[in-house]
């Protein structure tokens, strides 16, 4: 076929995509006519086969999973009405078990798109396809056959030809998932020499570390939670991210299918594309700041100077700032412990609303040692006191009391709040014993 012809056979081609999942659908309709094909689309097998006895498409691509009438049922209607019983039918399904496969023989589609695709995927299609657009099948209607798989009978009345169309798209798919997880084997494999090599260095550090003392036992402590929480980010983020950047193509797509003839819906979602862009931007910048967690060996620090020193990250305003705190009491904690105070400070000033004052003091009990930071501001309302500390809550409001208590888990200290809503936050740093040290000493 020359290039000419293919170009008009293109143009010439109506296609019918059923699909009910709306951005799926507006998505192939982009592709398919950026590949010059006329496309209508169908939210489900009912919609189909009315736009089919109405219009009589080229070709039907439709989803299996659908209400009602299936993507297999919807063939099977096709293929056994003597008027439509020569259009070609193209299922689009993920193809997780052989007996999908043979449903679809059974149903009598001429063949699969495999889930997930690229807009490359559907233009190669698009160009294997057109040639056998128009030329029946040599073997002609076959005698049905009948297959047993997995304790289940199928009738197949497919020919050769389709079979083998059918065989090779799944070929395909096949080969390049094998592909996939040969690099990915390739990869799991350095990683494994990797975590081989470290695993000797660990245990010739730990040889020589035999015979330190309690603070090199801290120490070890320490990088490991490091470790285990590092792990938990890169998990996370990673998954927060395809999740994010998947919404923001989804959003960007459907707006492009809509800027001509429904401009003000297109901004809609070109505006929900951008807060998508934000959340990533600061989940992003929430892995810059998780990552520093636990890079450095703990250290000893003047609690003072590390609440006045927070103070430089934030503008307290009129708001009254009291550091009680003696001077030379140190805490033992991860180098980022001066983000927790100016955390606890920020919060202070933008949800306090009424706040007059902050301070910062401490308190011990038995072997415990607080440190205690109050104000007088509205408080946390009872039903927040434990959900504001976790990953969920800061991807609304603001990851700030999230990392704060994993700074303070490198070393054992936690963090709770303990104020009365409506009268005043209290936030609380419970720290071990050996994790302060100097209180109570002149």
């Amino acid at each position: 076929m020359s290039i000419m012809t293919e170009e008009r056979t293109k143009k010439s081609i109506k296609i019918l995509v059923v699909e009910d999942s709306r951005t799926q659908a507006e998505f192939l309709r982009y592709i398919l006519e950026e590949e010059g094909c006329r496309v209508m689309l169908a939210e489900d097998g009912r919609e189909a086969l009315g736009e089919i006895n109405s219009y009589k498409p080229d070709i039907v691509l439709t989803d299996i999973v659908m209400p009602e009438i299936d993507g297999y049922e919807l063939c099977r209607r096709i293929k056994s009405d003597d008027n439509t019983k020569d259009i070609p039918v193209i299922l689009v399904t993920q193809l997780y078990d052989p007996a999908d496969v043979i449903k679809g023989l059974e149903s009598g589609a001429d063949n699969f798109i495999i889930k997930p695709y690229e807009q490359s995927d559907i233009q190669k299609w698009i160009t294997n396809i057109l040639p056998s657009l128009h030329n029946p099948d040599p073997d002609g209607q076959q005698k049905a056959l009948s297959i047993r798989h997995s304790d289940k009978d199928y009738l197949i009345n497919a020919g050769r030809t389709q079979i083998l169309n059918i065989l090779l798209s799944t070929y395909g798919v096949a080969v390049r998932k094998n592909s996939e997880l040969e690099e990915a084997q390739e990869r799991l494999n350095s990683l494994n020499e990797q975590l081989k090599e470290a695993v000797f260095d660990l245990k010739d550090a730990n040889e020589e570390l035999i015979s330190e003392n309690t603070e090199r036992k801290r120490v070890e402590n320490a990088l490991a939670e490091a470790n285990k929480k590092l792990q938990l980010m890169a998990s996370i983020t990673r998954h927060d991210i395809l999740n994010q950047l998947t919404a923001m193509q989804g959003y960007i797509e459907i707006a492009m299918t809509l800027k001509d003839e429904e401009p003000d819906s297109a901004w809609e979602n070109i505006d929900k594309a951008f807060s998508m862009i934000d959340k990533t931007k600061n989940t992003i910048e929430f892995t810059g700041d998780y990552q520093e967690i636990g890079m450095h060996t703990p250290i000893w620090q003047d609690m003072h100077t590390l609440v006045m020193n927070s103070l430089k990250h934030t503008q307290t305003g009129n708001i009254r700032f009291e550091n009680i705190i003696p001077e030379g009491v140190e805490i033992y904690a991860d180098s980022m412990i001066e983000k927790v105070f100016s955390n606890l400070i920020e919060n202070a000033v933008r949800y306090g609303d009424k706040i007059t004052y902050i301070r910062f003091r401490t308190e011990s009990f038995g072997d415990k040692f607080k440190v205690i930071c109050e104000d007088d501001g509205v408080g946390i309302r009872e039903r927040d006191k434990e959900k504001i500390f976790s990953y969920e809550y800061g991807m609304n409001t603001g990851f700030g009391l999230f990392l704060s208590r994993e700074i303070l888990g490198i070393t054992g200290i936690k963090i709770r709040e303990t104020g009365k809503s409506g009268e005043g936050a209290r936030f609380e740093l419970i720290c071990p014993e050996d994790a302060v040290r100097n209180f109570g000493e002149e």
